[in-house]
């Protein structure tokens, strides 16, 4: 499922603010900064270049889950794991899922929706 998803040059300052968090040694304990409006320990999808540049997320989501938790179909532009320690599985609304490491995030192309997430407590895909 990797051909669906394009980088952006936005989101490069993202993993820059992500990779920074990581490596300051911080824990999952404390609350960390937020990153392009999305604090820790969440998920969240904006709906344009415009919205993640501003921080301005459409919606955040931190539950660990053992199913998918509803998404309200639409093309998202970008995703965000802001967690340390978890991974984050997004079910695309043609079939299929990807998954995002923990500290990671994505860029969609226009043609694909998320309809589902679950974050799950392992560290790896």
């Amino acid at each position: 499922m990797k051909s669906v998803i394009q980088k952006a040059a936005s989101f490069a300052g993202v993993s820059v603010a992500a990779a920074t968090m990581s490596v300051t040694g911080a824990s999952a304990a404390h609350a960390e900064p937020p990153t392009q409006g999305c604090p820790y320990p969440y998920v969240c999808f904006y709906v344009d270049n415009d919205a993640l540049l501003a921080g301005r997320p459409i919606s955040k989501y931190k539950d660990v889950t053992s199913g998918y938790q509803a998404v309200t179909p639409r093309p998202h532009y970008g995703v965000l794991n802001t967690r340390n320690d978890d991974v984050v599985y997004l079910r695309l609304q043609s079939g299929g899922s990807i998954c995002l490491e923990p500290n990671t995030q994505t860029v969609f192309a226009d043609a694909y929706s998320v309809n589902g997430i679950r974050i799950s407590s392992s560290s790896t895909c």
